[in-house]
């Protein structure tokens, strides 16, 4: 019987990072995964593929728009369906084979298959059980639906199967518009797709700053997305190929139908714990269905831990490589930390728009004095040239030590520009420490400094 001092269940981003880290500390390590690919989620169907569409569509997006402005004057390119999808594919597997030469680099094995755990120390993968001093749980999440919508991933499809469409829809249906609807909604409607977008809530993008969610909602509208807000979808039929989708408007209760040839669930994920047998350990878990962690990511049950979106907190990636790389430190005697405070969070339409600690209403209803600083990326010139001009940086300072609270950004590069706040804010930072600090001329990073500059004495270019 082989034996570890921790196997991993799971190789997405919580799991695979977490196993690097352990073995960097000398920790003997495996990794349970069931794919014939490692990466879980994110670099299989979710995070990675997405990201090769998104790209691929904004450049169609270019071409059809901004080229002819800048002199590149031709026929705009065709749409070949089949070799984007190949060229995502392409993209998974680089992702994914990179994972494996990792493993191998840091001597982790690769259990192949799916895991249980029938008991503390133990974790058994096919016929074969093996010893381990700690087990990790990594499992990630799955997407959920709603109640009357029956998945099939060919009509009715989650994430996973809008991946894979087997041609691009005349009319896509999005139910719900958080980060994956409004993206993947967003790559359909540059390849063509009319897409209309329902949402239970009065707003797009539920947790995100209101004055960016309204500004967001109205540049994806010139876009062509629709949006139909305040609406509860009943349920959704399928006939010769096509769906009706029924949904009532909360503000009158009347009933209303739409027909499309796709409909993308984008309802949120839950935790995916099926199988391993924590009913039977007497795992505790959160009313939400995941599993109850103490600060230390141990759960109730001695040498079993757990991390990701199999637990609380925001189910991103990036939040599952701290906690994997927190959970390691600990298993190997020393201190790991999270700062929670501390954790963007971003989307990746075109403008992007990123997200880090408070927005204005969280500090309203904390009833905490603040300042606000805010800069038009139409004043910034590497925007400007690059068509680029929708958005703005916007930063919240304490009112009286000018400390950075939180900070959002819709606009170009958003997903990057957020960084330096988030390095400025692990820091404790002022608003007029980032102010002070020499911007390269012409960047998109300029806004940043001038919405610091806001909370002072005010932006040089506005």
């Amino acid at each position: 019987m082989s034996s570890y001092d921790v196997i991993i269940i799971g190789s997405g981003p919580g799991g695979y990072v977490c196993a690097i880290r352990c073995a960097q500390l000398g920790l003997k390590t495996a990794v349970v995964e069931g794919r014939e690919t490692l990466g879980g989620t994110c670099l299989n169907i979710g995070c990675i593929p997405s990201k090769a569409l998104l790209h691929a569509s904004h450049q169609l997006h270019e071409a059809e728009h901004n080229f002819a402005k800048m002199g590149l004057v031709g026929k705009s390119p065709s749409v070949d369906w089949k070799q984007m999808l190949a060229y995502k594919d392409d993209v998974i597997g680089q992702n994914t084979k990179g994972i494996e030469f990792l493993f191998k680099k840091n001597k982790i094995d690769w259990l192949k298959g799916w895991g249980a755990i029938p008991a503390p120390g133990k974790v058994q993968v096919g016929d074969t059980t093996y010893e381990t001093k700690n087990i990790i749980i990594a499992t990630g999440s799955t997407p959920s639906t709603l109640p009357g919508i029956e998945i099939d991933e060919k009509i009715v499809v989650t994430s996973e199967g809008a991946l894979s469409l087997p041609k691009i829809p005349k009319k896509l249906v999005v139910i719900g518009a958080g980060v994956i609807g409004l993206e993947l909604g967003s790559v359909y409607a540059r390849l063509g797709a009319e897409v209309q977008v329902i949402e239970f809530l009065d707003h797009i993008t539920p947790g995100m700053d209101a004055e960016v969610s309204k500004n967001f909602q109205r540049i994806l509208a010139k876009q062509g997305l629709g949006f139909t807000l305040g609406a509860a979808v009943q349920g959704v039929e399928t006939a010769k190929g096509k769906a009706t989708i029924t949904y009532k408007l909360r503000k009158d209760d009347s009933t209303h139908t739409v027909d499309a040839d796709t409909v993308l669930v984008a309802t949120g994920r839950k935790p995916y714990v099926d199988g391993l047998g924590l009913a039977a350990l007497g795992v505790s878990m959160t009313d939400r269905g995941q599993i109850a962690t103490d600060s230390h990511y141990a759960t109730n049950i001695t040498g079993i831990y757990a991390i990701g979106d199999a637990i609380t907190g925001p189910m991103l990636a990036h939040k599952a490589e701290d906690e994997g790389m927190a959970v390691a430190e600990v298993l190997a005697g020393r201190h790991g930390h999270v700062n929670y405070g501390v954790i963007p969070g971003v989307i990746y339409t075109h403008p992007e728009v990123s997200s880090v600690g408070a927005t204005e209403e969280t500090l309203k209803a904390e009833g905490r004095a603040y300042k606000v600083g805010k800069f038009s990326f139409m004043g910034n010139g590497r925007a400007k040239a690059n068509f680029a001009g929708d958005g703005f940086v916007k930063i919240l300072a304490d009112k009286e030590t000018d400390r950075i609270l939180g900070a959002h950004i819709i606009g170009p590069m958003a997903g990057d520009l957020i960084h330096e706040i988030c390095v400025a804010m692990e820091f404790g930072a002022s608003a007029q420490d980032l102010a002070m600090t020499c911007h390269a001329h012409p960047t998109y990073s300029e806004a940043v400094r001038e919405a610091a500059l806001a909370c002072g004495d005010g932006p040089i270019h506005s």
